[in-house]
């Protein structure tokens, strides 16, 4: 009896090896030339602990920012910023999911992975920004939404939905930039917006490498083939006509970069300015129907 139950589980393992195999072969090789990035050197880029964070952005673009907390439901949430400031002479409200530097910053911030409490201060912000016409600024550096128990058990999943249901139709500008890693619906949360930008070397995906490797070949060392395939750069999800702009980072010169940028989204805030409530909702309904027509 036990060696008939073996001999199924032994005929599903040589399946399985072969099948594996066989992909192998049918795989092309990654094309790179030599001193180009390739996709997942973009990934570990974005990750890095050297790269400007949200508050970076925030203290490097903004004067007289206040930050305010909680959701008003449960708690107040780190890993998600939210607040009040000026752009130059502009009173904006500003979102941002926040990964902190060192570790002991962090893990205080939870990596920058949000739970419930989060997302539902920054649509309480949102709606705020609603009532006293101000744009909402959002940035966005995050692998995901946190994906633990207590998360679930306070409506994950309900809490992201809610927000994106309030941004599709919030009377009030909106601009998205993502600024380093833009993983799954924690990303989107904050980027349903009348336009998407991303710094030239941030990543936008529905998954992250690891994640897809792991479900396609189960085999995270994978990674590298399936963040190619993934088409998470910025000039990938530009050509996807899912984000709106590409900022250039200037190299290191961070000061150039928050200079340019702010003056970029001064100049965008002064086209869509002049546009009523309904315009607003509409192009932007009409934007997120487009993509992938």
């Amino acid at each position: 009896m036990e060696t008939m139950q073996e001999k199924p589980a032994q005929e599903k393992t040589t399946r399985e090896k072969k099948a594996r195999e066989r992909r192998s072969r049918d795989r092309k090789p990654i094309e790179q030339t030599p001193n180009e990035k390739s996709p997942y050197d973009l990934v570990k880029g974005a990750r890095s602990k050297d790269r400007l964070t949200s508050l970076d952005f925030i203290h490097g673009m903004f004067t007289g920012f206040i930050e305010l907390h909680g959701d008003r439901r449960f708690a107040d949430d780190p890993a998600v910023i939210g607040g009040i400031a000026y752009l130059g002479d502009i009173p904006v409200t500003v979102l941002a999911t926040e990964k902190g530097r060192d570790l002991k910053n962090r893990m205080k911030r939870n990596f920058g992975t949000p739970n419930p409490e989060g997302y539902r201060k920054a649509l309480r912000l949102m709606k705020q920004a609603e009532k006293f016409k101000r744009p909402v600024i959002c940035f966005v550096d995050t692998s995901g939404a946190f994906c633990g128990i207590g998360a679930e058990e306070r409506g994950q999943g309900q809490a992201i939905a809610e927000n994106l249901s309030t941004l599709i139709s919030l009377k009030t500008p909106v601009l998205s930039i993502l600024i380093g890693e833009g993983g799954s619906g924690g990303a989107l949360a904050l980027a349903v917006a009348d336009e998407v930008w991303m710094l030239e070397n941030a990543v936008y995906s529905v998954i992250s490498p690891e994640g897809c490797a792991n479900i396609l070949w189960r085999d995270p060392d994978k990674a590298p083939e399936a963040a190619l395939n993934l088409k998470l750069t910025a000039e990938n999800v530009s050509e996807l006509n899912v984000i709106d702009n590409i900022v250039p980072e200037f190299g290191r010169e961070s000061k150039k970069m928050l200079e340019n940028l702010s003056e970029q989204i001064i100049e965008w805030y002064k086209s869509v300015s002049a546009l009523t409530p309904d315009e607003l909702t509409r192009r932007r309904y009409e934007r997120f129907r487009k993509i992938g027509t």
